[in-house]
């Protein structure tokens, strides 16, 4: 009876491992739809409105019985991937987007086929030490030098945490000590700097959010000041965070002063350059990242200057032996990962434990096209950012903000006549409902701006001059002409 079962069970199990023609069939099909996706980007909407029918999905049924493939993909296609936000699009210039990239794609393919397993050194060596490999590669850029290390995130919040938690404990902060440890920022910071703190446990520790000049950086000389003022206060004086281009305003915050400022006061210095740290491989990204290789920790985000898929974040710490620390545990169901290899694990330095190969999405892409490539990438949106920000310097009612520092800025719709605020939310509602270009918005002292965010590999100079085309026109639609809003 138990062997008749077998057979029968078997017989249908074995059809979750695809035969070749099964493959193929599936192989081409995702293929054909990967290449139509591709291939509609220079006219594919950067926005697409939707409603409550996008719930529809979850009333559809988990059947009990095979699909068809072509009929799944429609579905992906129409229902999934359609509605929202299309952020592979050349003309998507809000939020800081993954630029997707197709050579990262089928790294994640090949690594998905092969299935690694790299959490440890000893399950999988190859895929650790190329993931070692380019965190070294990153350590170099940034300046650190031997006994650096980290790991491949999912992204900048995962990433920050675990800094957080490493400068923590390398300070031998405990309970006790919270409510009177003090984290420095400012309000340019990102969210999830305080949010690692409450998940940490830290929610009790003090912020202190440092001024900032008119270009959104952090004031030097405040933050000297605050330290003085809470270690006179028996406050300790713990950890700050720079901006290495912010979310909001891509301001950079003055790494050098700040990293000796750090240094003068025992404070561990974490530097936030998600967003731009890449940018230190162009020239100029490098002069204005001066002072990131004084940092205790550094969070880069490959899947924004390095154009990947999202899911790519990286934590770089100067003693990787401190994050190692951090992070150490012991079971006797792992003993046999415990090889004197003289590589740190990811297990052994990240809270992850089951880890996907995640680095062949970043290594493929770099070994396939070289650096170079993604130098002169970063290097034109940097220029594109500088373009744009000027030609609207000489529109009528154009309000900008501070010249771009990488490749954010602000701006504002500012006529003589009608409320502001009220004008900028309207066209930015034209702006979604047309779908055909993609701008987020921000507060500044109670004032609406518009955020250019240029970073996609997709995006270039026909792209740009579309937008302020595109603005200039809906303006004109939108203006009022009695002088009220």
């Amino acid at each position: 009876m138990i062997q008749d079962k077998l057979r029968e069970l078997e017989q249908s199990s074995s059809k979750l491992n695809s035969n070749l023609t099964e493959r193929s069939h599936l192989q081409q099909a995702a293929i054909e739809y990967a290449n139509r996706f591709y291939e509609s980007q220079p006219e594919e909407k950067a926005y697409r409105e939707f409603n409550e029918s996008v719930k529809n999905l979850l009333n559809e049924p988990i059947d009990e019985e095979a699909g068809e493939v072509e009929v799944i993909l429609r579905e992906l296609e129409n229902g999934v991937v359609r509605p929202g936000l299309n952020t592979v699009s050349g003309r998507h210039f809000g939020y800081i987007p993954g630029g997707g990239l197709a050579s990262s794609a089928i790294g994640d393919f090949l690594a998905a086929v092969t299935n690694r397993y790299a959490g440890v050194y000893a399950s999988s060596p190859g895929a650790v030490v190329v993931e070692t490999r380019l965190i070294n590669w990153m350590s170099d850029l940034v300046g650190y030098g031997e006994g650096s290390g980290g790991y491949l995130s999912s992204g900048g919040s995962h990433a920050n945490l675990t800094a957080l938690v490493t400068a923590r404990d390398s300070a031998e902060l405990k309970a006790a000590d919270y409510s009177k440890a003090v984290i420095y920022l400012t309000q340019q910071t990102h969210h999830c700097v305080d949010r690692a703190l409450n998940i940490a446990g830290m929610k009790e520790s003090k912020r202190r959010y440092i001024p900032m000049d008119d270009r959104f950086r952090m004031i030097p000389s405040e933050l000297v000041r605050s330290i003085e003022q809470d270690r006179n206060d028996g406050l300790i004086p713990w950890v700050v965070v720079a901006s290495a281009g912010s979310t909001d305003t891509g301001a950079i915050d003055p790494l050098d002063k700040i990293g000796g400022i750090a240094r003068e006061n025992g404070l561990w210095y974490h530097v936030d350059a998600a967003y731009g740290g890449f940018f230190i491989l162009t020239d100029d990204g490098k002069e204005k990242l001066k002072g990131i290789e004084k940092s205790d920790s550094v969070v880069m985000d490959p899947h924004k200057g390095l154009f990947l898929p999202y899911g790519t974040g990286a934590l770089i710490v100067k003693d990787v032996k401190k994050l190692a620390e951090a992070h150490r545990f012991s079971a006797n169901y792992m003993k046999d990962a415990d090889v004197k290899s003289g590589i740190y694990s990811p297990a052994e330095i990240s809270p992850e434990l089951s880890k996907h190969f995640r680095g062949l999405r970043m290594w493929l892409p770099l070994k396939l096209h070289g650096v170079k490539r993604f130098r002169d990438a970063l290097e034109e949106k940097q220029l594109l950012a500088r373009y744009l920000w000027e030609k609207m310097k000489t529109v009528d009612d154009i309000e900008v903000g501070p010249e771009p520092q990488l490749s954010i800025f602000m701006f504002r719709w500012n006529p003589e006549s009608g409320e502001s605020n009220v004008l900028n939310r309207e066209l930015h509602k034209s702006l979604l409902k047309e779908g055909r270009f993609f701008l987020s918005t921000t507060e500044v002292d109670g004032r609406f701006f518009f955020r250019v965010a240029i970073l996609s590999v997709r995006t270039h100079q026909r792209e740009v001059d579309e937008l302020l085309s595109t603005i200039q026109e809906k303006i004109k639609v939108i203006k009022p002409n009695d002088g009220s809003a």
